[in-house]
């Protein structure tokens, strides 16, 4: 490593006026940063602006001797304010905050500026403009080091029970795992019974193994286990509180000879697994509910499962079916101007991921079993994503399946037809098939099977109770989907399973298993700690307005209480640490900023803005 790599192009003493000493620590970020915007230059800026100590440059400030070149620089040179300009802090702010907290310091005195996603990014084309705005980003970034203060995290109280909404596999899975690793769980299911969706399904792919067995197996492991409650026929009616302190309210027939009884629970963490529900064609789409030979996926499931083991042909009620015609998306991928939006006005934009693979799991099974009844699959796309899902594909077209691909914007189009030899009524399918062209083709058949996509079960409780963001799609919503896959931006609450979105069982599985490890770590201890960003109020400011808490959006996160201060009696802001989210919503409105967000309080703001317009030395001519 070159003394250039560590350490700024001019040898300046380590030495800054007043107390602040602030180290500034410029990342290269592998050229790229340095490939945009003159870090060297930066660096020499920075090592002009008040109170910093010293600017040090690195090709990766994230790695171990980056983070070491902070920690001696803490150590050996009285450091005691760290500004890393680098990449975006969802990357490494965890790091720096940790090596910053290595070396003594406290980890909520480190800043960061984003130099690669904010600016050499975004203006690979203007080195010149963007190395001036990496140094006003800079300049920002220290004046909010120089006026931070050391914060500590927050500590509640922590009810080590995890609360699971949902009995159905993705409930189940992350019941065991939460068991298994000591915590207590309580378990809530609206129906009779543990297994959801997965009851009669028959064979799950891609093990064919059947899913009553897997449920099977999975109940009796959980009525074994002491530390898993179980309540059936029973719902959540009123739910409120914060991490490491939800009280719940639970109401269902839990008592002798079915009485409806009321539980109170305390909780530490909540898993989602509220699950999702068939889409049900509405107004005689493809003329379901209107012909008794158009039926749904799950419908046709459960005729498969109560048919013979096999025989030539396929019966319905003693009727031959000859011919059946599958027909996907139906209730996925909808267009406006083609399919009616439902009762809330919107339309499933999305892929229902499984109901591709699920339909040729079933053409497979009936052309094997029944091997003269004849399968038709009318297609958009085959989206058979999942590992080994493309067998099915290939094992359907060995298997006779016939294939035709529709454009979204004409789906095939269902209709009544006699059938004069069969004295009875069948149906036929019109289609514009493009693998032929888009020649308009006209099948008869004897039975439609529509395979219906997921449509996220409603759960208004729990969204309005504790404000659960939800998607365009209505699915919960993750904070982030590779960072923070299961976890909401409400503290404590956690997804498994299909209430996030479509998911087959493998990965719904995961999903409820990553959640019950998140759970597990947030139960861990007897207390909850928190980041400090949220509000503090300085009570000899506060006059005691309430604007604060009428602004406020969440609730219980702010009210007014009487106090003493001071020997006189009066009204005063009173945050709650647990349920604030640190909007500063409430600063905003407060006439002397007697509250204000930690980490970001209003004079912190006011020295960024001056380190940006700050007419800095290197800039001049």
């Amino acid at each position: 490593m070159s003394e250039n790599d560590i350490n700024c192009a001019r040898k300046a003493p380590l030495e800054a006026a007043g107390h602040d000493r602030v180290g500034v620590y410029i990342c290269r970020c592998g050229g790229n940063i340095s490939d945009v915007v003159d870090v060297e230059r930066i660096a020499a800026a920075a090592q002009q602006m008040p109170g910093v100590a010293t600017a040090r440059i690195h090709t990766f400030m994230c790695s171990d001797p980056g983070q070491q070149m902070i920690a001696e620089d803490i150590a050996e040179h009285d450091i005691n304010r760290v500004v890393v300009a680098s990449c975006t802090p969802f990357l490494h702010e965890t790091t720096f905050r940790g090596a910053v907290e290595r070396a003594g310091l406290n980890p909520y005195l480190y800043e960061n500026a984003n130099l690669r996603e904010q600016c050499s990014w975004a203006h690979r084309h203007d080195p010149q403009g963007a190395t001036e705005k990496a140094i006003r980003m800079v300049s920002a970034a220290i004046g909010q080091a120089r006026t931070a203060r050391p914060l500590d995290q927050i500590r509640l109280p922590n009810h080590r029970t995890a609360l699971v909404v949902g009995g159905g596999i993705a409930g189940m899975k992350a019941a065991l795992d939460l068991a298994r690793g000591k915590v207590r769980v309580v378990v809530v299911e609206t129906s009779g019974a543990l297994g959801g969706r997965l009851i009669g399904r028959g064979a799950v792919y891609p093990s064919e193994a059947e899913a009553d067995e897997i449920v099977g197996k999975m109940q009796a492991e959980i009525e074994n286990n002491p530390r898993i409650q179980v309540l059936l026929n029973s719902r959540i009616t009123a739910i409120s509180g914060f991490i490491g302190n939800f009280n719940v309210t639970v109401q269902g027939a839990l008592g002798p000879a079915g009485e409806t009884t009321t539980v109170p629970i305390s909780a530490g963490v909540l898993v989602v697994a509220t699950g999702f529900h068939p889409y049900v064609p509405a107004n005689s789409e493809f003329l379901y509910g209107e012909e008794p030979g158009v039926v749904t996926m799950p419908e046709f499931i459960q005729m498969m499962q109560s048919a013979p083991k096999q025989g030539l042909t396929l019966t319905r009620d003693g009727r031959l079916l000859r011919r059946i015609a599958f027909i996907h998306c139906v209730g996925s991928r909808q267009i406006d101007g083609v399919h009616e939006p439902g009762e809330d006005g919107r339309l499933n934009t999305y892929c229902s991921r499984v109901c591709c693979t699920t339909a040729l799991q079933q053409e497979i099974a009936v052309r094997q079993r029944f091997p003269e009844t004849e399968i038709y699959d009318f297609y958009q796309d085959i989206r058979t994503y999942a590992r080994g899902a493309e067998d099915y594909y290939r094992d359907a077209s060995k298997a006779g399946v016939v294939f035709f691909r529709y454009r979204g914007e004409e789906p095939p189009k269902i209709e009544h037809a006699k059938d004069a030899r069969r004295g009875a009524a069948a149906l036929s399918v019109t289609v514009k098939d493009t693998l032929t062209w888009s020649e308009e083709l006209r099948i008869p058949v004897d039975l439609v099977v529509l395979a219906v996509g997921m449509v996220p079960n409603a759960i208004p409780e729990l969204v309005d109770s504790i404000k659960l963001p939800t998607g365009d799609d209505r699915f919960l919503q993750e904070v982030h989907p590779k960072l923070r896959p299961v976890e909401v931006s409400v503290n404590g609450v956690l997804l498994a399973g299909t209430a996030q979105g479509p998911m087959d069982i493998r990965e719904t599985l995961s999903a409820a298993g990553a959640a019950a490890a998140k759970a597990a770590a947030m139960l861990a201890k007897e207390e909850v700690e928190l980041a400090p960003w949220v509000a503090e109020v300085d009570e000899s400011l506060c006059e005691g307005t309430g604007l604060c808490v009428t602004q406020c959006e969440h609730d219980g996160a702010l009210r007014m209480v009487e106090v003493e201060h001071e020997g006189r009696a009066g009204r005063r802001a009173q945050v709650n640490p647990g349920l604030c989210v640190g909007c500063g919503a409430c600063s905003a409105v407060c006439p002397t900023r007697a509250i204000q967000v930690n980490g970001w309080r209003l004079d912190q703001y006011d020295a960024m803005v001056d380190g940006i317009v700050a007419e800095l030395p290197v800039m001049a001519g």
